[in-house]
């Protein structure tokens, strides 16, 4: 690697838990001089090392100029919209260094099909799929009695997912994306996909360009309600390690990582950065989706764990120096509990007073949607805050997690109670 022989200063851009929490592993770095967010949250406003900026995370412009002012040494880019609008392509062009992936990397995320495609292409286990770009064919599709699944091809912040149980139901979605336009332009063009049925898993894998390096692996939760009941939404909770993933890794590493890495060397696929594979696992496993960021709230889960300086991991990812770094985790398990306004996902929750103890035990607690407003910490979105267990158990990190829970205040807040009850099955917990 050649981080630099002095601290650096380091852009983290966004506002949410993944936010949060990377401010909070990257602070940590003895590399670390400080830590910018842009616009950061109410967890980021308290952290050390770290300062709030009120720069808008699409004005590149600006964003370019306080990377040269100041300097900043790093810029980690948080959310996908900037990715798919291509930021780090203009910042690299004025020689700052980045990580994430070029416009056309991000494709993976903000481009369903081209992620289908792509799998399709290198041979990459994955649901039998039609794009389609009307409401005509997609409801002869859906008639056609083998597509259940639909996914808005553009970036639907999480949302543009419907997972159907009938015919009726899959019609009902293709009017809401089609005729309704409840996703706008990014639901212009749409997946249509056989309903796969399995267990699902969550793997972040880092990227050089050259080669992928997983992390540790998570099991999300999306559906609102508790036993995966509601609509979809960007996460209700995680946990990890994840059983599952032991029992997979291989036949994970032969048929979903390899064919990606073959597909980086062929020159198929160019892109650095970090890789969100959304897996679901029956017979084999299959990837439902690709993401090119960090994951919300896996990122909230998994980096508890890590013992390993991530500013040195993320350093090598943007000089190709990936294989030199080794990556080490605690042997502890950890249970992320998303508190959300009782409205979302249709809804969220604006400038309600939040009440925080001063410590927690066992437990971190990362901001989302929050913010600091004449002094005071109120809520700023759907997705409040995120409490994550950590203790040497499962049962003791989801213990710690929903112990603490009561200790947190706001108006309107909800949560699910059943967060990684489904690893409790597991002998080693």
């Amino acid at each position: 690697m050649t981080l630099p022989g002095k601290p650096v200063n380091i852009l983290v851009l966004g506002s949410g838990g993944r936010e949060n929490v990377l401010c909070w592993k990257l602070a940590q770095s003895p590399l670390c001089k400080a830590i910018y967010c842009a616009p950061g949250n109410g967890g980021t406003a308290k952290l050390d090392k770290v300062q709030n900026l009120e720069i808008d995370i699409l004005d590149f412009n600006t964003i370019k100029k306080f990377c040269h002012d100041q300097p900043i040494d790093l810029v980690v880019v948080g959310p996908e919209l900037p990715l798919s609008q291509g930021i780090v392509d203009v910042l690299e062009a004025d020689g700052i260094r980045v990580f994430g992936p070029s416009r056309q990397g991000a494709c993976l995320e903000w481009s369903k099909a081209f992620a289908k495609e792509f799998m399709e292409n290198v041979g990459i286990p994955t649901a039998k799929f039609v794009v389609s770009e009307s409401f005509e064919k997609t409801e002869e599709t859906i008639k056609n009695n083998w597509a259940r699944v639909l996914k808005v091809d553009g970036l639907a912040a999480g949302k543009g997912v419907f997972v159907c149980v009938d015919e009726k139901e899959s019609l009902e979605a293709a009017e809401k994306i089609f005729k309704q336009k409840a996703f706008g332009e990014a639901g212009n063009k749409v997946v249509i996909e056989e309903k796969l049925f399995g267990d699902e898993l969550s793997l972040l894998a880092l990227c050089d360009g050259v080669d992928l390096v997983p992390l540790l692996a998570s099991q999300d939760h999306k559906r609102r309600f508790e036993n995966d009941r509601g609509p979809n939404t960007g996460g209700m909770g995680a946990y990890a390690p994840v059983e599952l993933y032991k029992r997979h890794e291989k036949a994970i590493e032969e048929q979903v990582l390899n064919p990606i890495r073959n597909a980086l060397k062929a020159g198929k696929l160019t892109f650095k950065g970090v890789l969100f594979i959304g897996l679901m696992v029956s017979d084999k496993p299959y990837v439902l989706e690709f993401n090119t960021r960090f994951g919300d709230p896996e990122t909230q889960t998994i980096l508890p764990l890590l013992k390993s300086d991530l500013l040195e991991a993320l350093w090598a990812c943007t000089d190709k120096t990936l294989s030199k770094v080794k990556l080490e985790w605690s042997n502890n398990s950890s249970c992320c509990v998303c508190l959300v306004a009782e409205n979302y996902p249709e809804g969220n929750s604006k400038g309600q007073k939040i009440e925080l103890p001063e410590e927690f035990e066992d437990t971190f607690v990362f901001h989302a949607g929050t913010k600091v407003a004449d002094g005071k910490l109120v809520t700023n979105g759907g997705r409040i805050l995120n409490v994550v267990g950590v203790a040497p158990t499962m049962s003791q990190a989801i213990a710690a997690a929903y112990n603490t829970i009561p200790s947190v205040k706001f108006s309107g807040l909800a949560y699910r109670r059943d967060i990684a009850r489904r690893a409790l099955a597991c002998p080693s917990v």
